[in-house]
């Protein structure tokens, strides 16, 4: 595959059309494979115990500070070059088999000292096996990189359904089965390989990799660049959870990482993917300052449309939502989701600035921002573990806010923007967002006594009409530029 194979997709369209059919397919496949995840991974929860979460979370610790060298960010690299010919996707090939099967290699050698660390034998067991996935992501990466380099989103986004179907009959066949925290390993096993699989077949992309990785510099350099990067959000995002698996017993952690898991779904699983599609489309306005400090506050003001009332709906129904979606025993878990649903919307402003960054070719930004929110946010998982559950999770209201300042005070002239732009399309939603949750917490306390499932669908429909009214009143601009997305209709200039 060369650089005119890449450059199919994009002839006869607008680079307007590109963003939202890429938008459409990867945002709307995330959602739908997400729905079918999500559909096995609450009924799994109710089967399995805190326990196993618990354990599942300590080596997930690890396989995400691994994976922070497996390569994307080399993958990255690639989709940010202006041109590339047949031998850097070679080259690239050949760096990811190099990476990860090293990677693999490492992580079945210090599976006994994270055991050791941990207090935990089984930890070991648990991440030799893991250490397989390493194996697939060569042949994940690099058709993801040629893919979202030509914004064609809609090959990953089958493929990624149908890995999708596969892992939560996984989940939902092992949990059944008794495997226990097995079932948490094998998943995500099941649908990388799918992924791997569906890619090699569909995409027919495969070539013989490149071990000559002369000048390939530039490719490695970004990289690394990103990988560094990567490398501060990994202290940030596990660093509570490497803490809290010292301090806590692993049903406690589980709570906790569950907890984490439920306040977490639309930053970590709606987020990404719109993020994937903004760093291509950032890469080719890259040059112009203006156009993509417009393009990044048109996509914060959409992306807060949506996840503020989500936060704020979390922050009100939380007792009804976990007794409905993951049962009684997890009631642990209730002031827990509060207090982290009040810290999200920071954190997913907070995501969305390194793509701008990185596509002007400035890497190094988001570097300086993570290693600021790694000292801020280490600091106060540490001070916070001290006081329990409820201290861990006050430790992300008490920092996050802090570090968003000092990212956003680093790199909105980057990116071509200010915070007066910012606020000006983020106060709507946030006043929406919090007269709903006002509305939903007074409703709430004027219901008579009932089941739980039937109260949290009263609470939702209440917050729905409450949100979506309050912004056909006061901000119907956003709503206008949600209606032409997915109407299909030109987005205004």
């Amino acid at each position: 595959m060369d650089n005119t194979a890449t450059g199919t997709n994009q002839q006869g369209e607008s680079l307007a059309d590109q963003v939202r059919s890429a938008v459409i397919w990867r945002s709307g496949s995330q959602i739908l494979a997400q729905l079918v995840q999500w559909a096995a991974t609450f009924l799994v929860i109710r089967i399995l115990d805190p326990h196993d979460y618990g354990l599942f979370a300590m080596t997930g610790v690890i396989m995400v500070f691994l994976n922070l060298l497996n390569g994307y960010g080399l993958a990255s690299g690639l989709i940010q070059k202006p041109d590339i010919g047949r031998r850097e996707i070679r080259q690239l090939f050949g760096m990811l088999i190099v990476l990860n099967f090293s990677l693999g290699i490492a992580q079945f050698a210090l599976a006994p000292l994270a055991a050791a660390y941990y207090r935990q034998d089984l930890v070991t067991q648990l991440l030799r096996v893991q250490a397989l996935v390493y194996f697939t992501t060569p042949f994940v990466a690099l058709p993801y990189a040629l893919l979202s380099r030509a914004m064609d989103f809609r090959l990953q986004a089958r493929i990624n359904i149908i890995a999708s179907m596969a892992s939560a009959a996984a989940a939902l066949g092992g949990a059944l089965a008794g495997l226990g925290v097995w079932t948490l390993v094998f998943a995500p096993m099941v649908m990388f390989a799918v992924r791997a699989i569906g890619m090699a077949i569909t995409l027919k992309w495969l070539c013989w990799p490149s071990f000559d990785f002369r000048g390939a510099g530039d490719l490695a350099r970004f990289g690394g660049v990103m990988a560094a990067g990567q490398l501060f959000w990994f202290v940030q995002s596990q660093a509570d959870v490497f803490i809290a698996g010292r301090y806590f017993s692993a049903h406690d952690l589980g709570i906790y990482t569950t907890s984490l898991f439920l306040t977490q779904i639309f930053v970590a699983k709606f987020v990404p993917p719109l993020n994937e599609v903004a760093f291509s489309a950032y890469a080719r306005m890259q040059d112009d300052v203006s156009a993509m400090g417009r393009a990044f506050v048109k996509s914060v003001g959409i992306i807060m449309v949506a996840s503020l009332p989500f936060y704020a709906g979390l922050a009100a129904t939380a007792e009804p939502l976990v007794r409905t979606m993951l049962g009684d025993k997890w009631i642990a878990a209730v002031p827990i989701v509060r207090l982290l649903a009040l810290a999200m919307p920071f954190m997913t402003l907070q995501v969305l600035i390194s793509p701008a960054c990185d596509a002007r070719g400035r890497p190094g930004i988001g570097v300086r921002n993570g290693a600021v929110g790694a000292v801020i946010l280490g600091a106060a998982f540490l001070t916070g573990v001290r006081y329990g559950l409820d201290g861990l999770a006050l430790a992300w209201i008490a920092a996050y806010p802090m570090y968003l300042a000092i990212s956003l005070w680093r790199s909105l002239d980057v990116i071509g923007t200010n915070v007066q732009a910012l606020a000006g399309v983020i106060a709507a939603p946030l006043l929406a967002a919090s007269v709903m949750g006002g509305s939903v917490v007074l409703v709430d306390h004027a219901l008579p006594i009932m089941a739980a499932p039937p109260r949290l669908a009263i609470l939702v429909l209440v917050g729905a009409l409450v949100y979506l009214g309050w912004l056909l009143l006061f901000a119907r601009g956003l709503v206008r530029d949600l209606l032409a997305i997915v109407r299909k209709r030109p987005l205004p200039a």
